[in-house]
């Protein structure tokens, strides 16, 4: 199989799927849906399940999957830990011991830093930059040719929307008082960070809290309102920084097994992508919708909202540009996704500034007076 040239099919339309669905013969012969095999393939989540909202996008499209085929193509889905530990879904996925694994691409960088790109990058895109690169501006066909190399193929699976900083046990004023904090940060926020002074340290969504009780680091980032209140951060972390410089619009992924998708009709690869992005939509929409009353909650609460210092927000930017460049000048494959990725976000910026921004500006700032 040519993996290259098969991982890079454009997305597959519902169209196709709907005529699938009521028993008509596909395009090519294929057989219609209601003759064809039932499937079931396991989903491993670099998410615990007490996330209903990352982890639920998993559900989401199980539950869709299921809906669409009439019961005869199904997902099980095992959060964090059932089955492969959360930094071991990519693995799992690529060898086959799932077939979907469900995570955030940036977790696996040391495989290779262009991973990021699937997920984001520090003072990268917004999540509506980040979905109109993938989807429109070529970067899902970018992705997929880097992912084909670990026999896989990636489908985004929702954004978060931008992330907030993250909890601190002490207060942070310039980017000195970074200097020796013992931090839980992945990805390449996490480098930038290591390269302002911070001690980096790994946690699994569930880990970090106990990490974060007993001292063993100083800080962590996680998500936004809605998570980091269930998981419990404000009772031992009483700063709360934003906003998310390293996640401003971070896009989770299902990495797919490219033997197991090759195995699958045509008519089941298109209810995959349509139920893909079915789920996709209801995580962002949810996060967005829970995100303000969480919020008003940990205020409430006593938590102290602070934001990072422009002092601290430029020494960052700056680390990340230089080590965007360093990277982009010792990888070819990095510096072809950077270079795409690099134009969009130039474009991207200027026009979110003149509409959105300008909005934002105003809009925002009226309501709350």
């Amino acid at each position: 199989m040519n993996r290259r040239k098969f991982v890079q099919q454009g997305m597959l339309g519902a169209v196709g799927v709907g005529a699938a669905a009521c028993g008509s013969p596909a395009d090519d012969g294929a057989p219609a849906v209601h003759t064809q095999k039932s499937v079931t393939w396991r989903l491993a989540s670099s998410f615990p399940r007490s996330l209903d909202t990352i982890y639920g996008c998993a559900e989401v499209l199980a539950e869709r999957l299921e809906a669409i085929s009439e019961g005869r193509f199904r997902i099980r889905c095992y959060p964090a830990g059932e089955i492969v530990p959360s930094d071991r879904v990519m693995d799992a996925a690529q060898q086959g011991t799932v077939q979907i694994g469900h995570t955030a691409s940036y977790y696996f960088i040391g495989k290779n830093p262009a991973l990021a790109f699937d997920c984001c990058v520090p003072f990268g895109l917004t999540s509506r930059q980040q979905t109109a690169w993938l989807i429109e501006g070529g970067g899902l066909d970018l992705m997929r040719g880097l992912f084909a190399d670990f026999n896989l193929t990636t489908f985004p699976a929702g954004n978060t929307g931008s992330q907030m900083g993250g909890w601190f046990r002490r207060e942070i004023g310039n980017a000195t008082d970074l200097q020796g904090l013992r931090m839980r940060i992945p990805g390449l926020g996490g480098e930038v960070m290591s390269r302002l002074g911070v001690t980096v340290q790994m946690f699994a969504g569930g880990e970090i809290y106990p990490a974060l009780e007993r001292g063993a680091i100083d800080a962590t980032e996680w998500v936004g309102p809605y998570d980091d209140e269930k998981l419990g951060f404000h009772k031992v972390a009483k700063y709360y920084y934003y906003p998310g410089w390293w996640e401003p619009g971070p896009s989770l992924s299902y990495h797919v097994n490219l033997d197991a998708w090759g195995k699958l009709p045509k008519a089941y690869q298109e209810m995959f992508t349509t139920a893909a992005s079915q789920s996709a939509t209801v995580m962002q929409a949810r996060y967005d919708q829970r995100n303000p009353a969480a919020l008003a909650r940990l205020l409430a609460a006593g938590v102290e909202m602070r934001p990072f210092s422009k002092d601290l927000m430029r020494a960052a930017r700056s680390a990340a540009l230089d080590m965007q460049e360093e990277q982009a000048a010792a990888d070819a494959t990095y510096r072809k996704i950077y270079e795409t990725w690099k134009s969009v976000r130039r474009n991207a910026y200027r026009w979110f500034d003149t509409a959105e921004l300008a909005y934002a500006r105003f809009a925002f700032k009226e309501e709350g007076k």
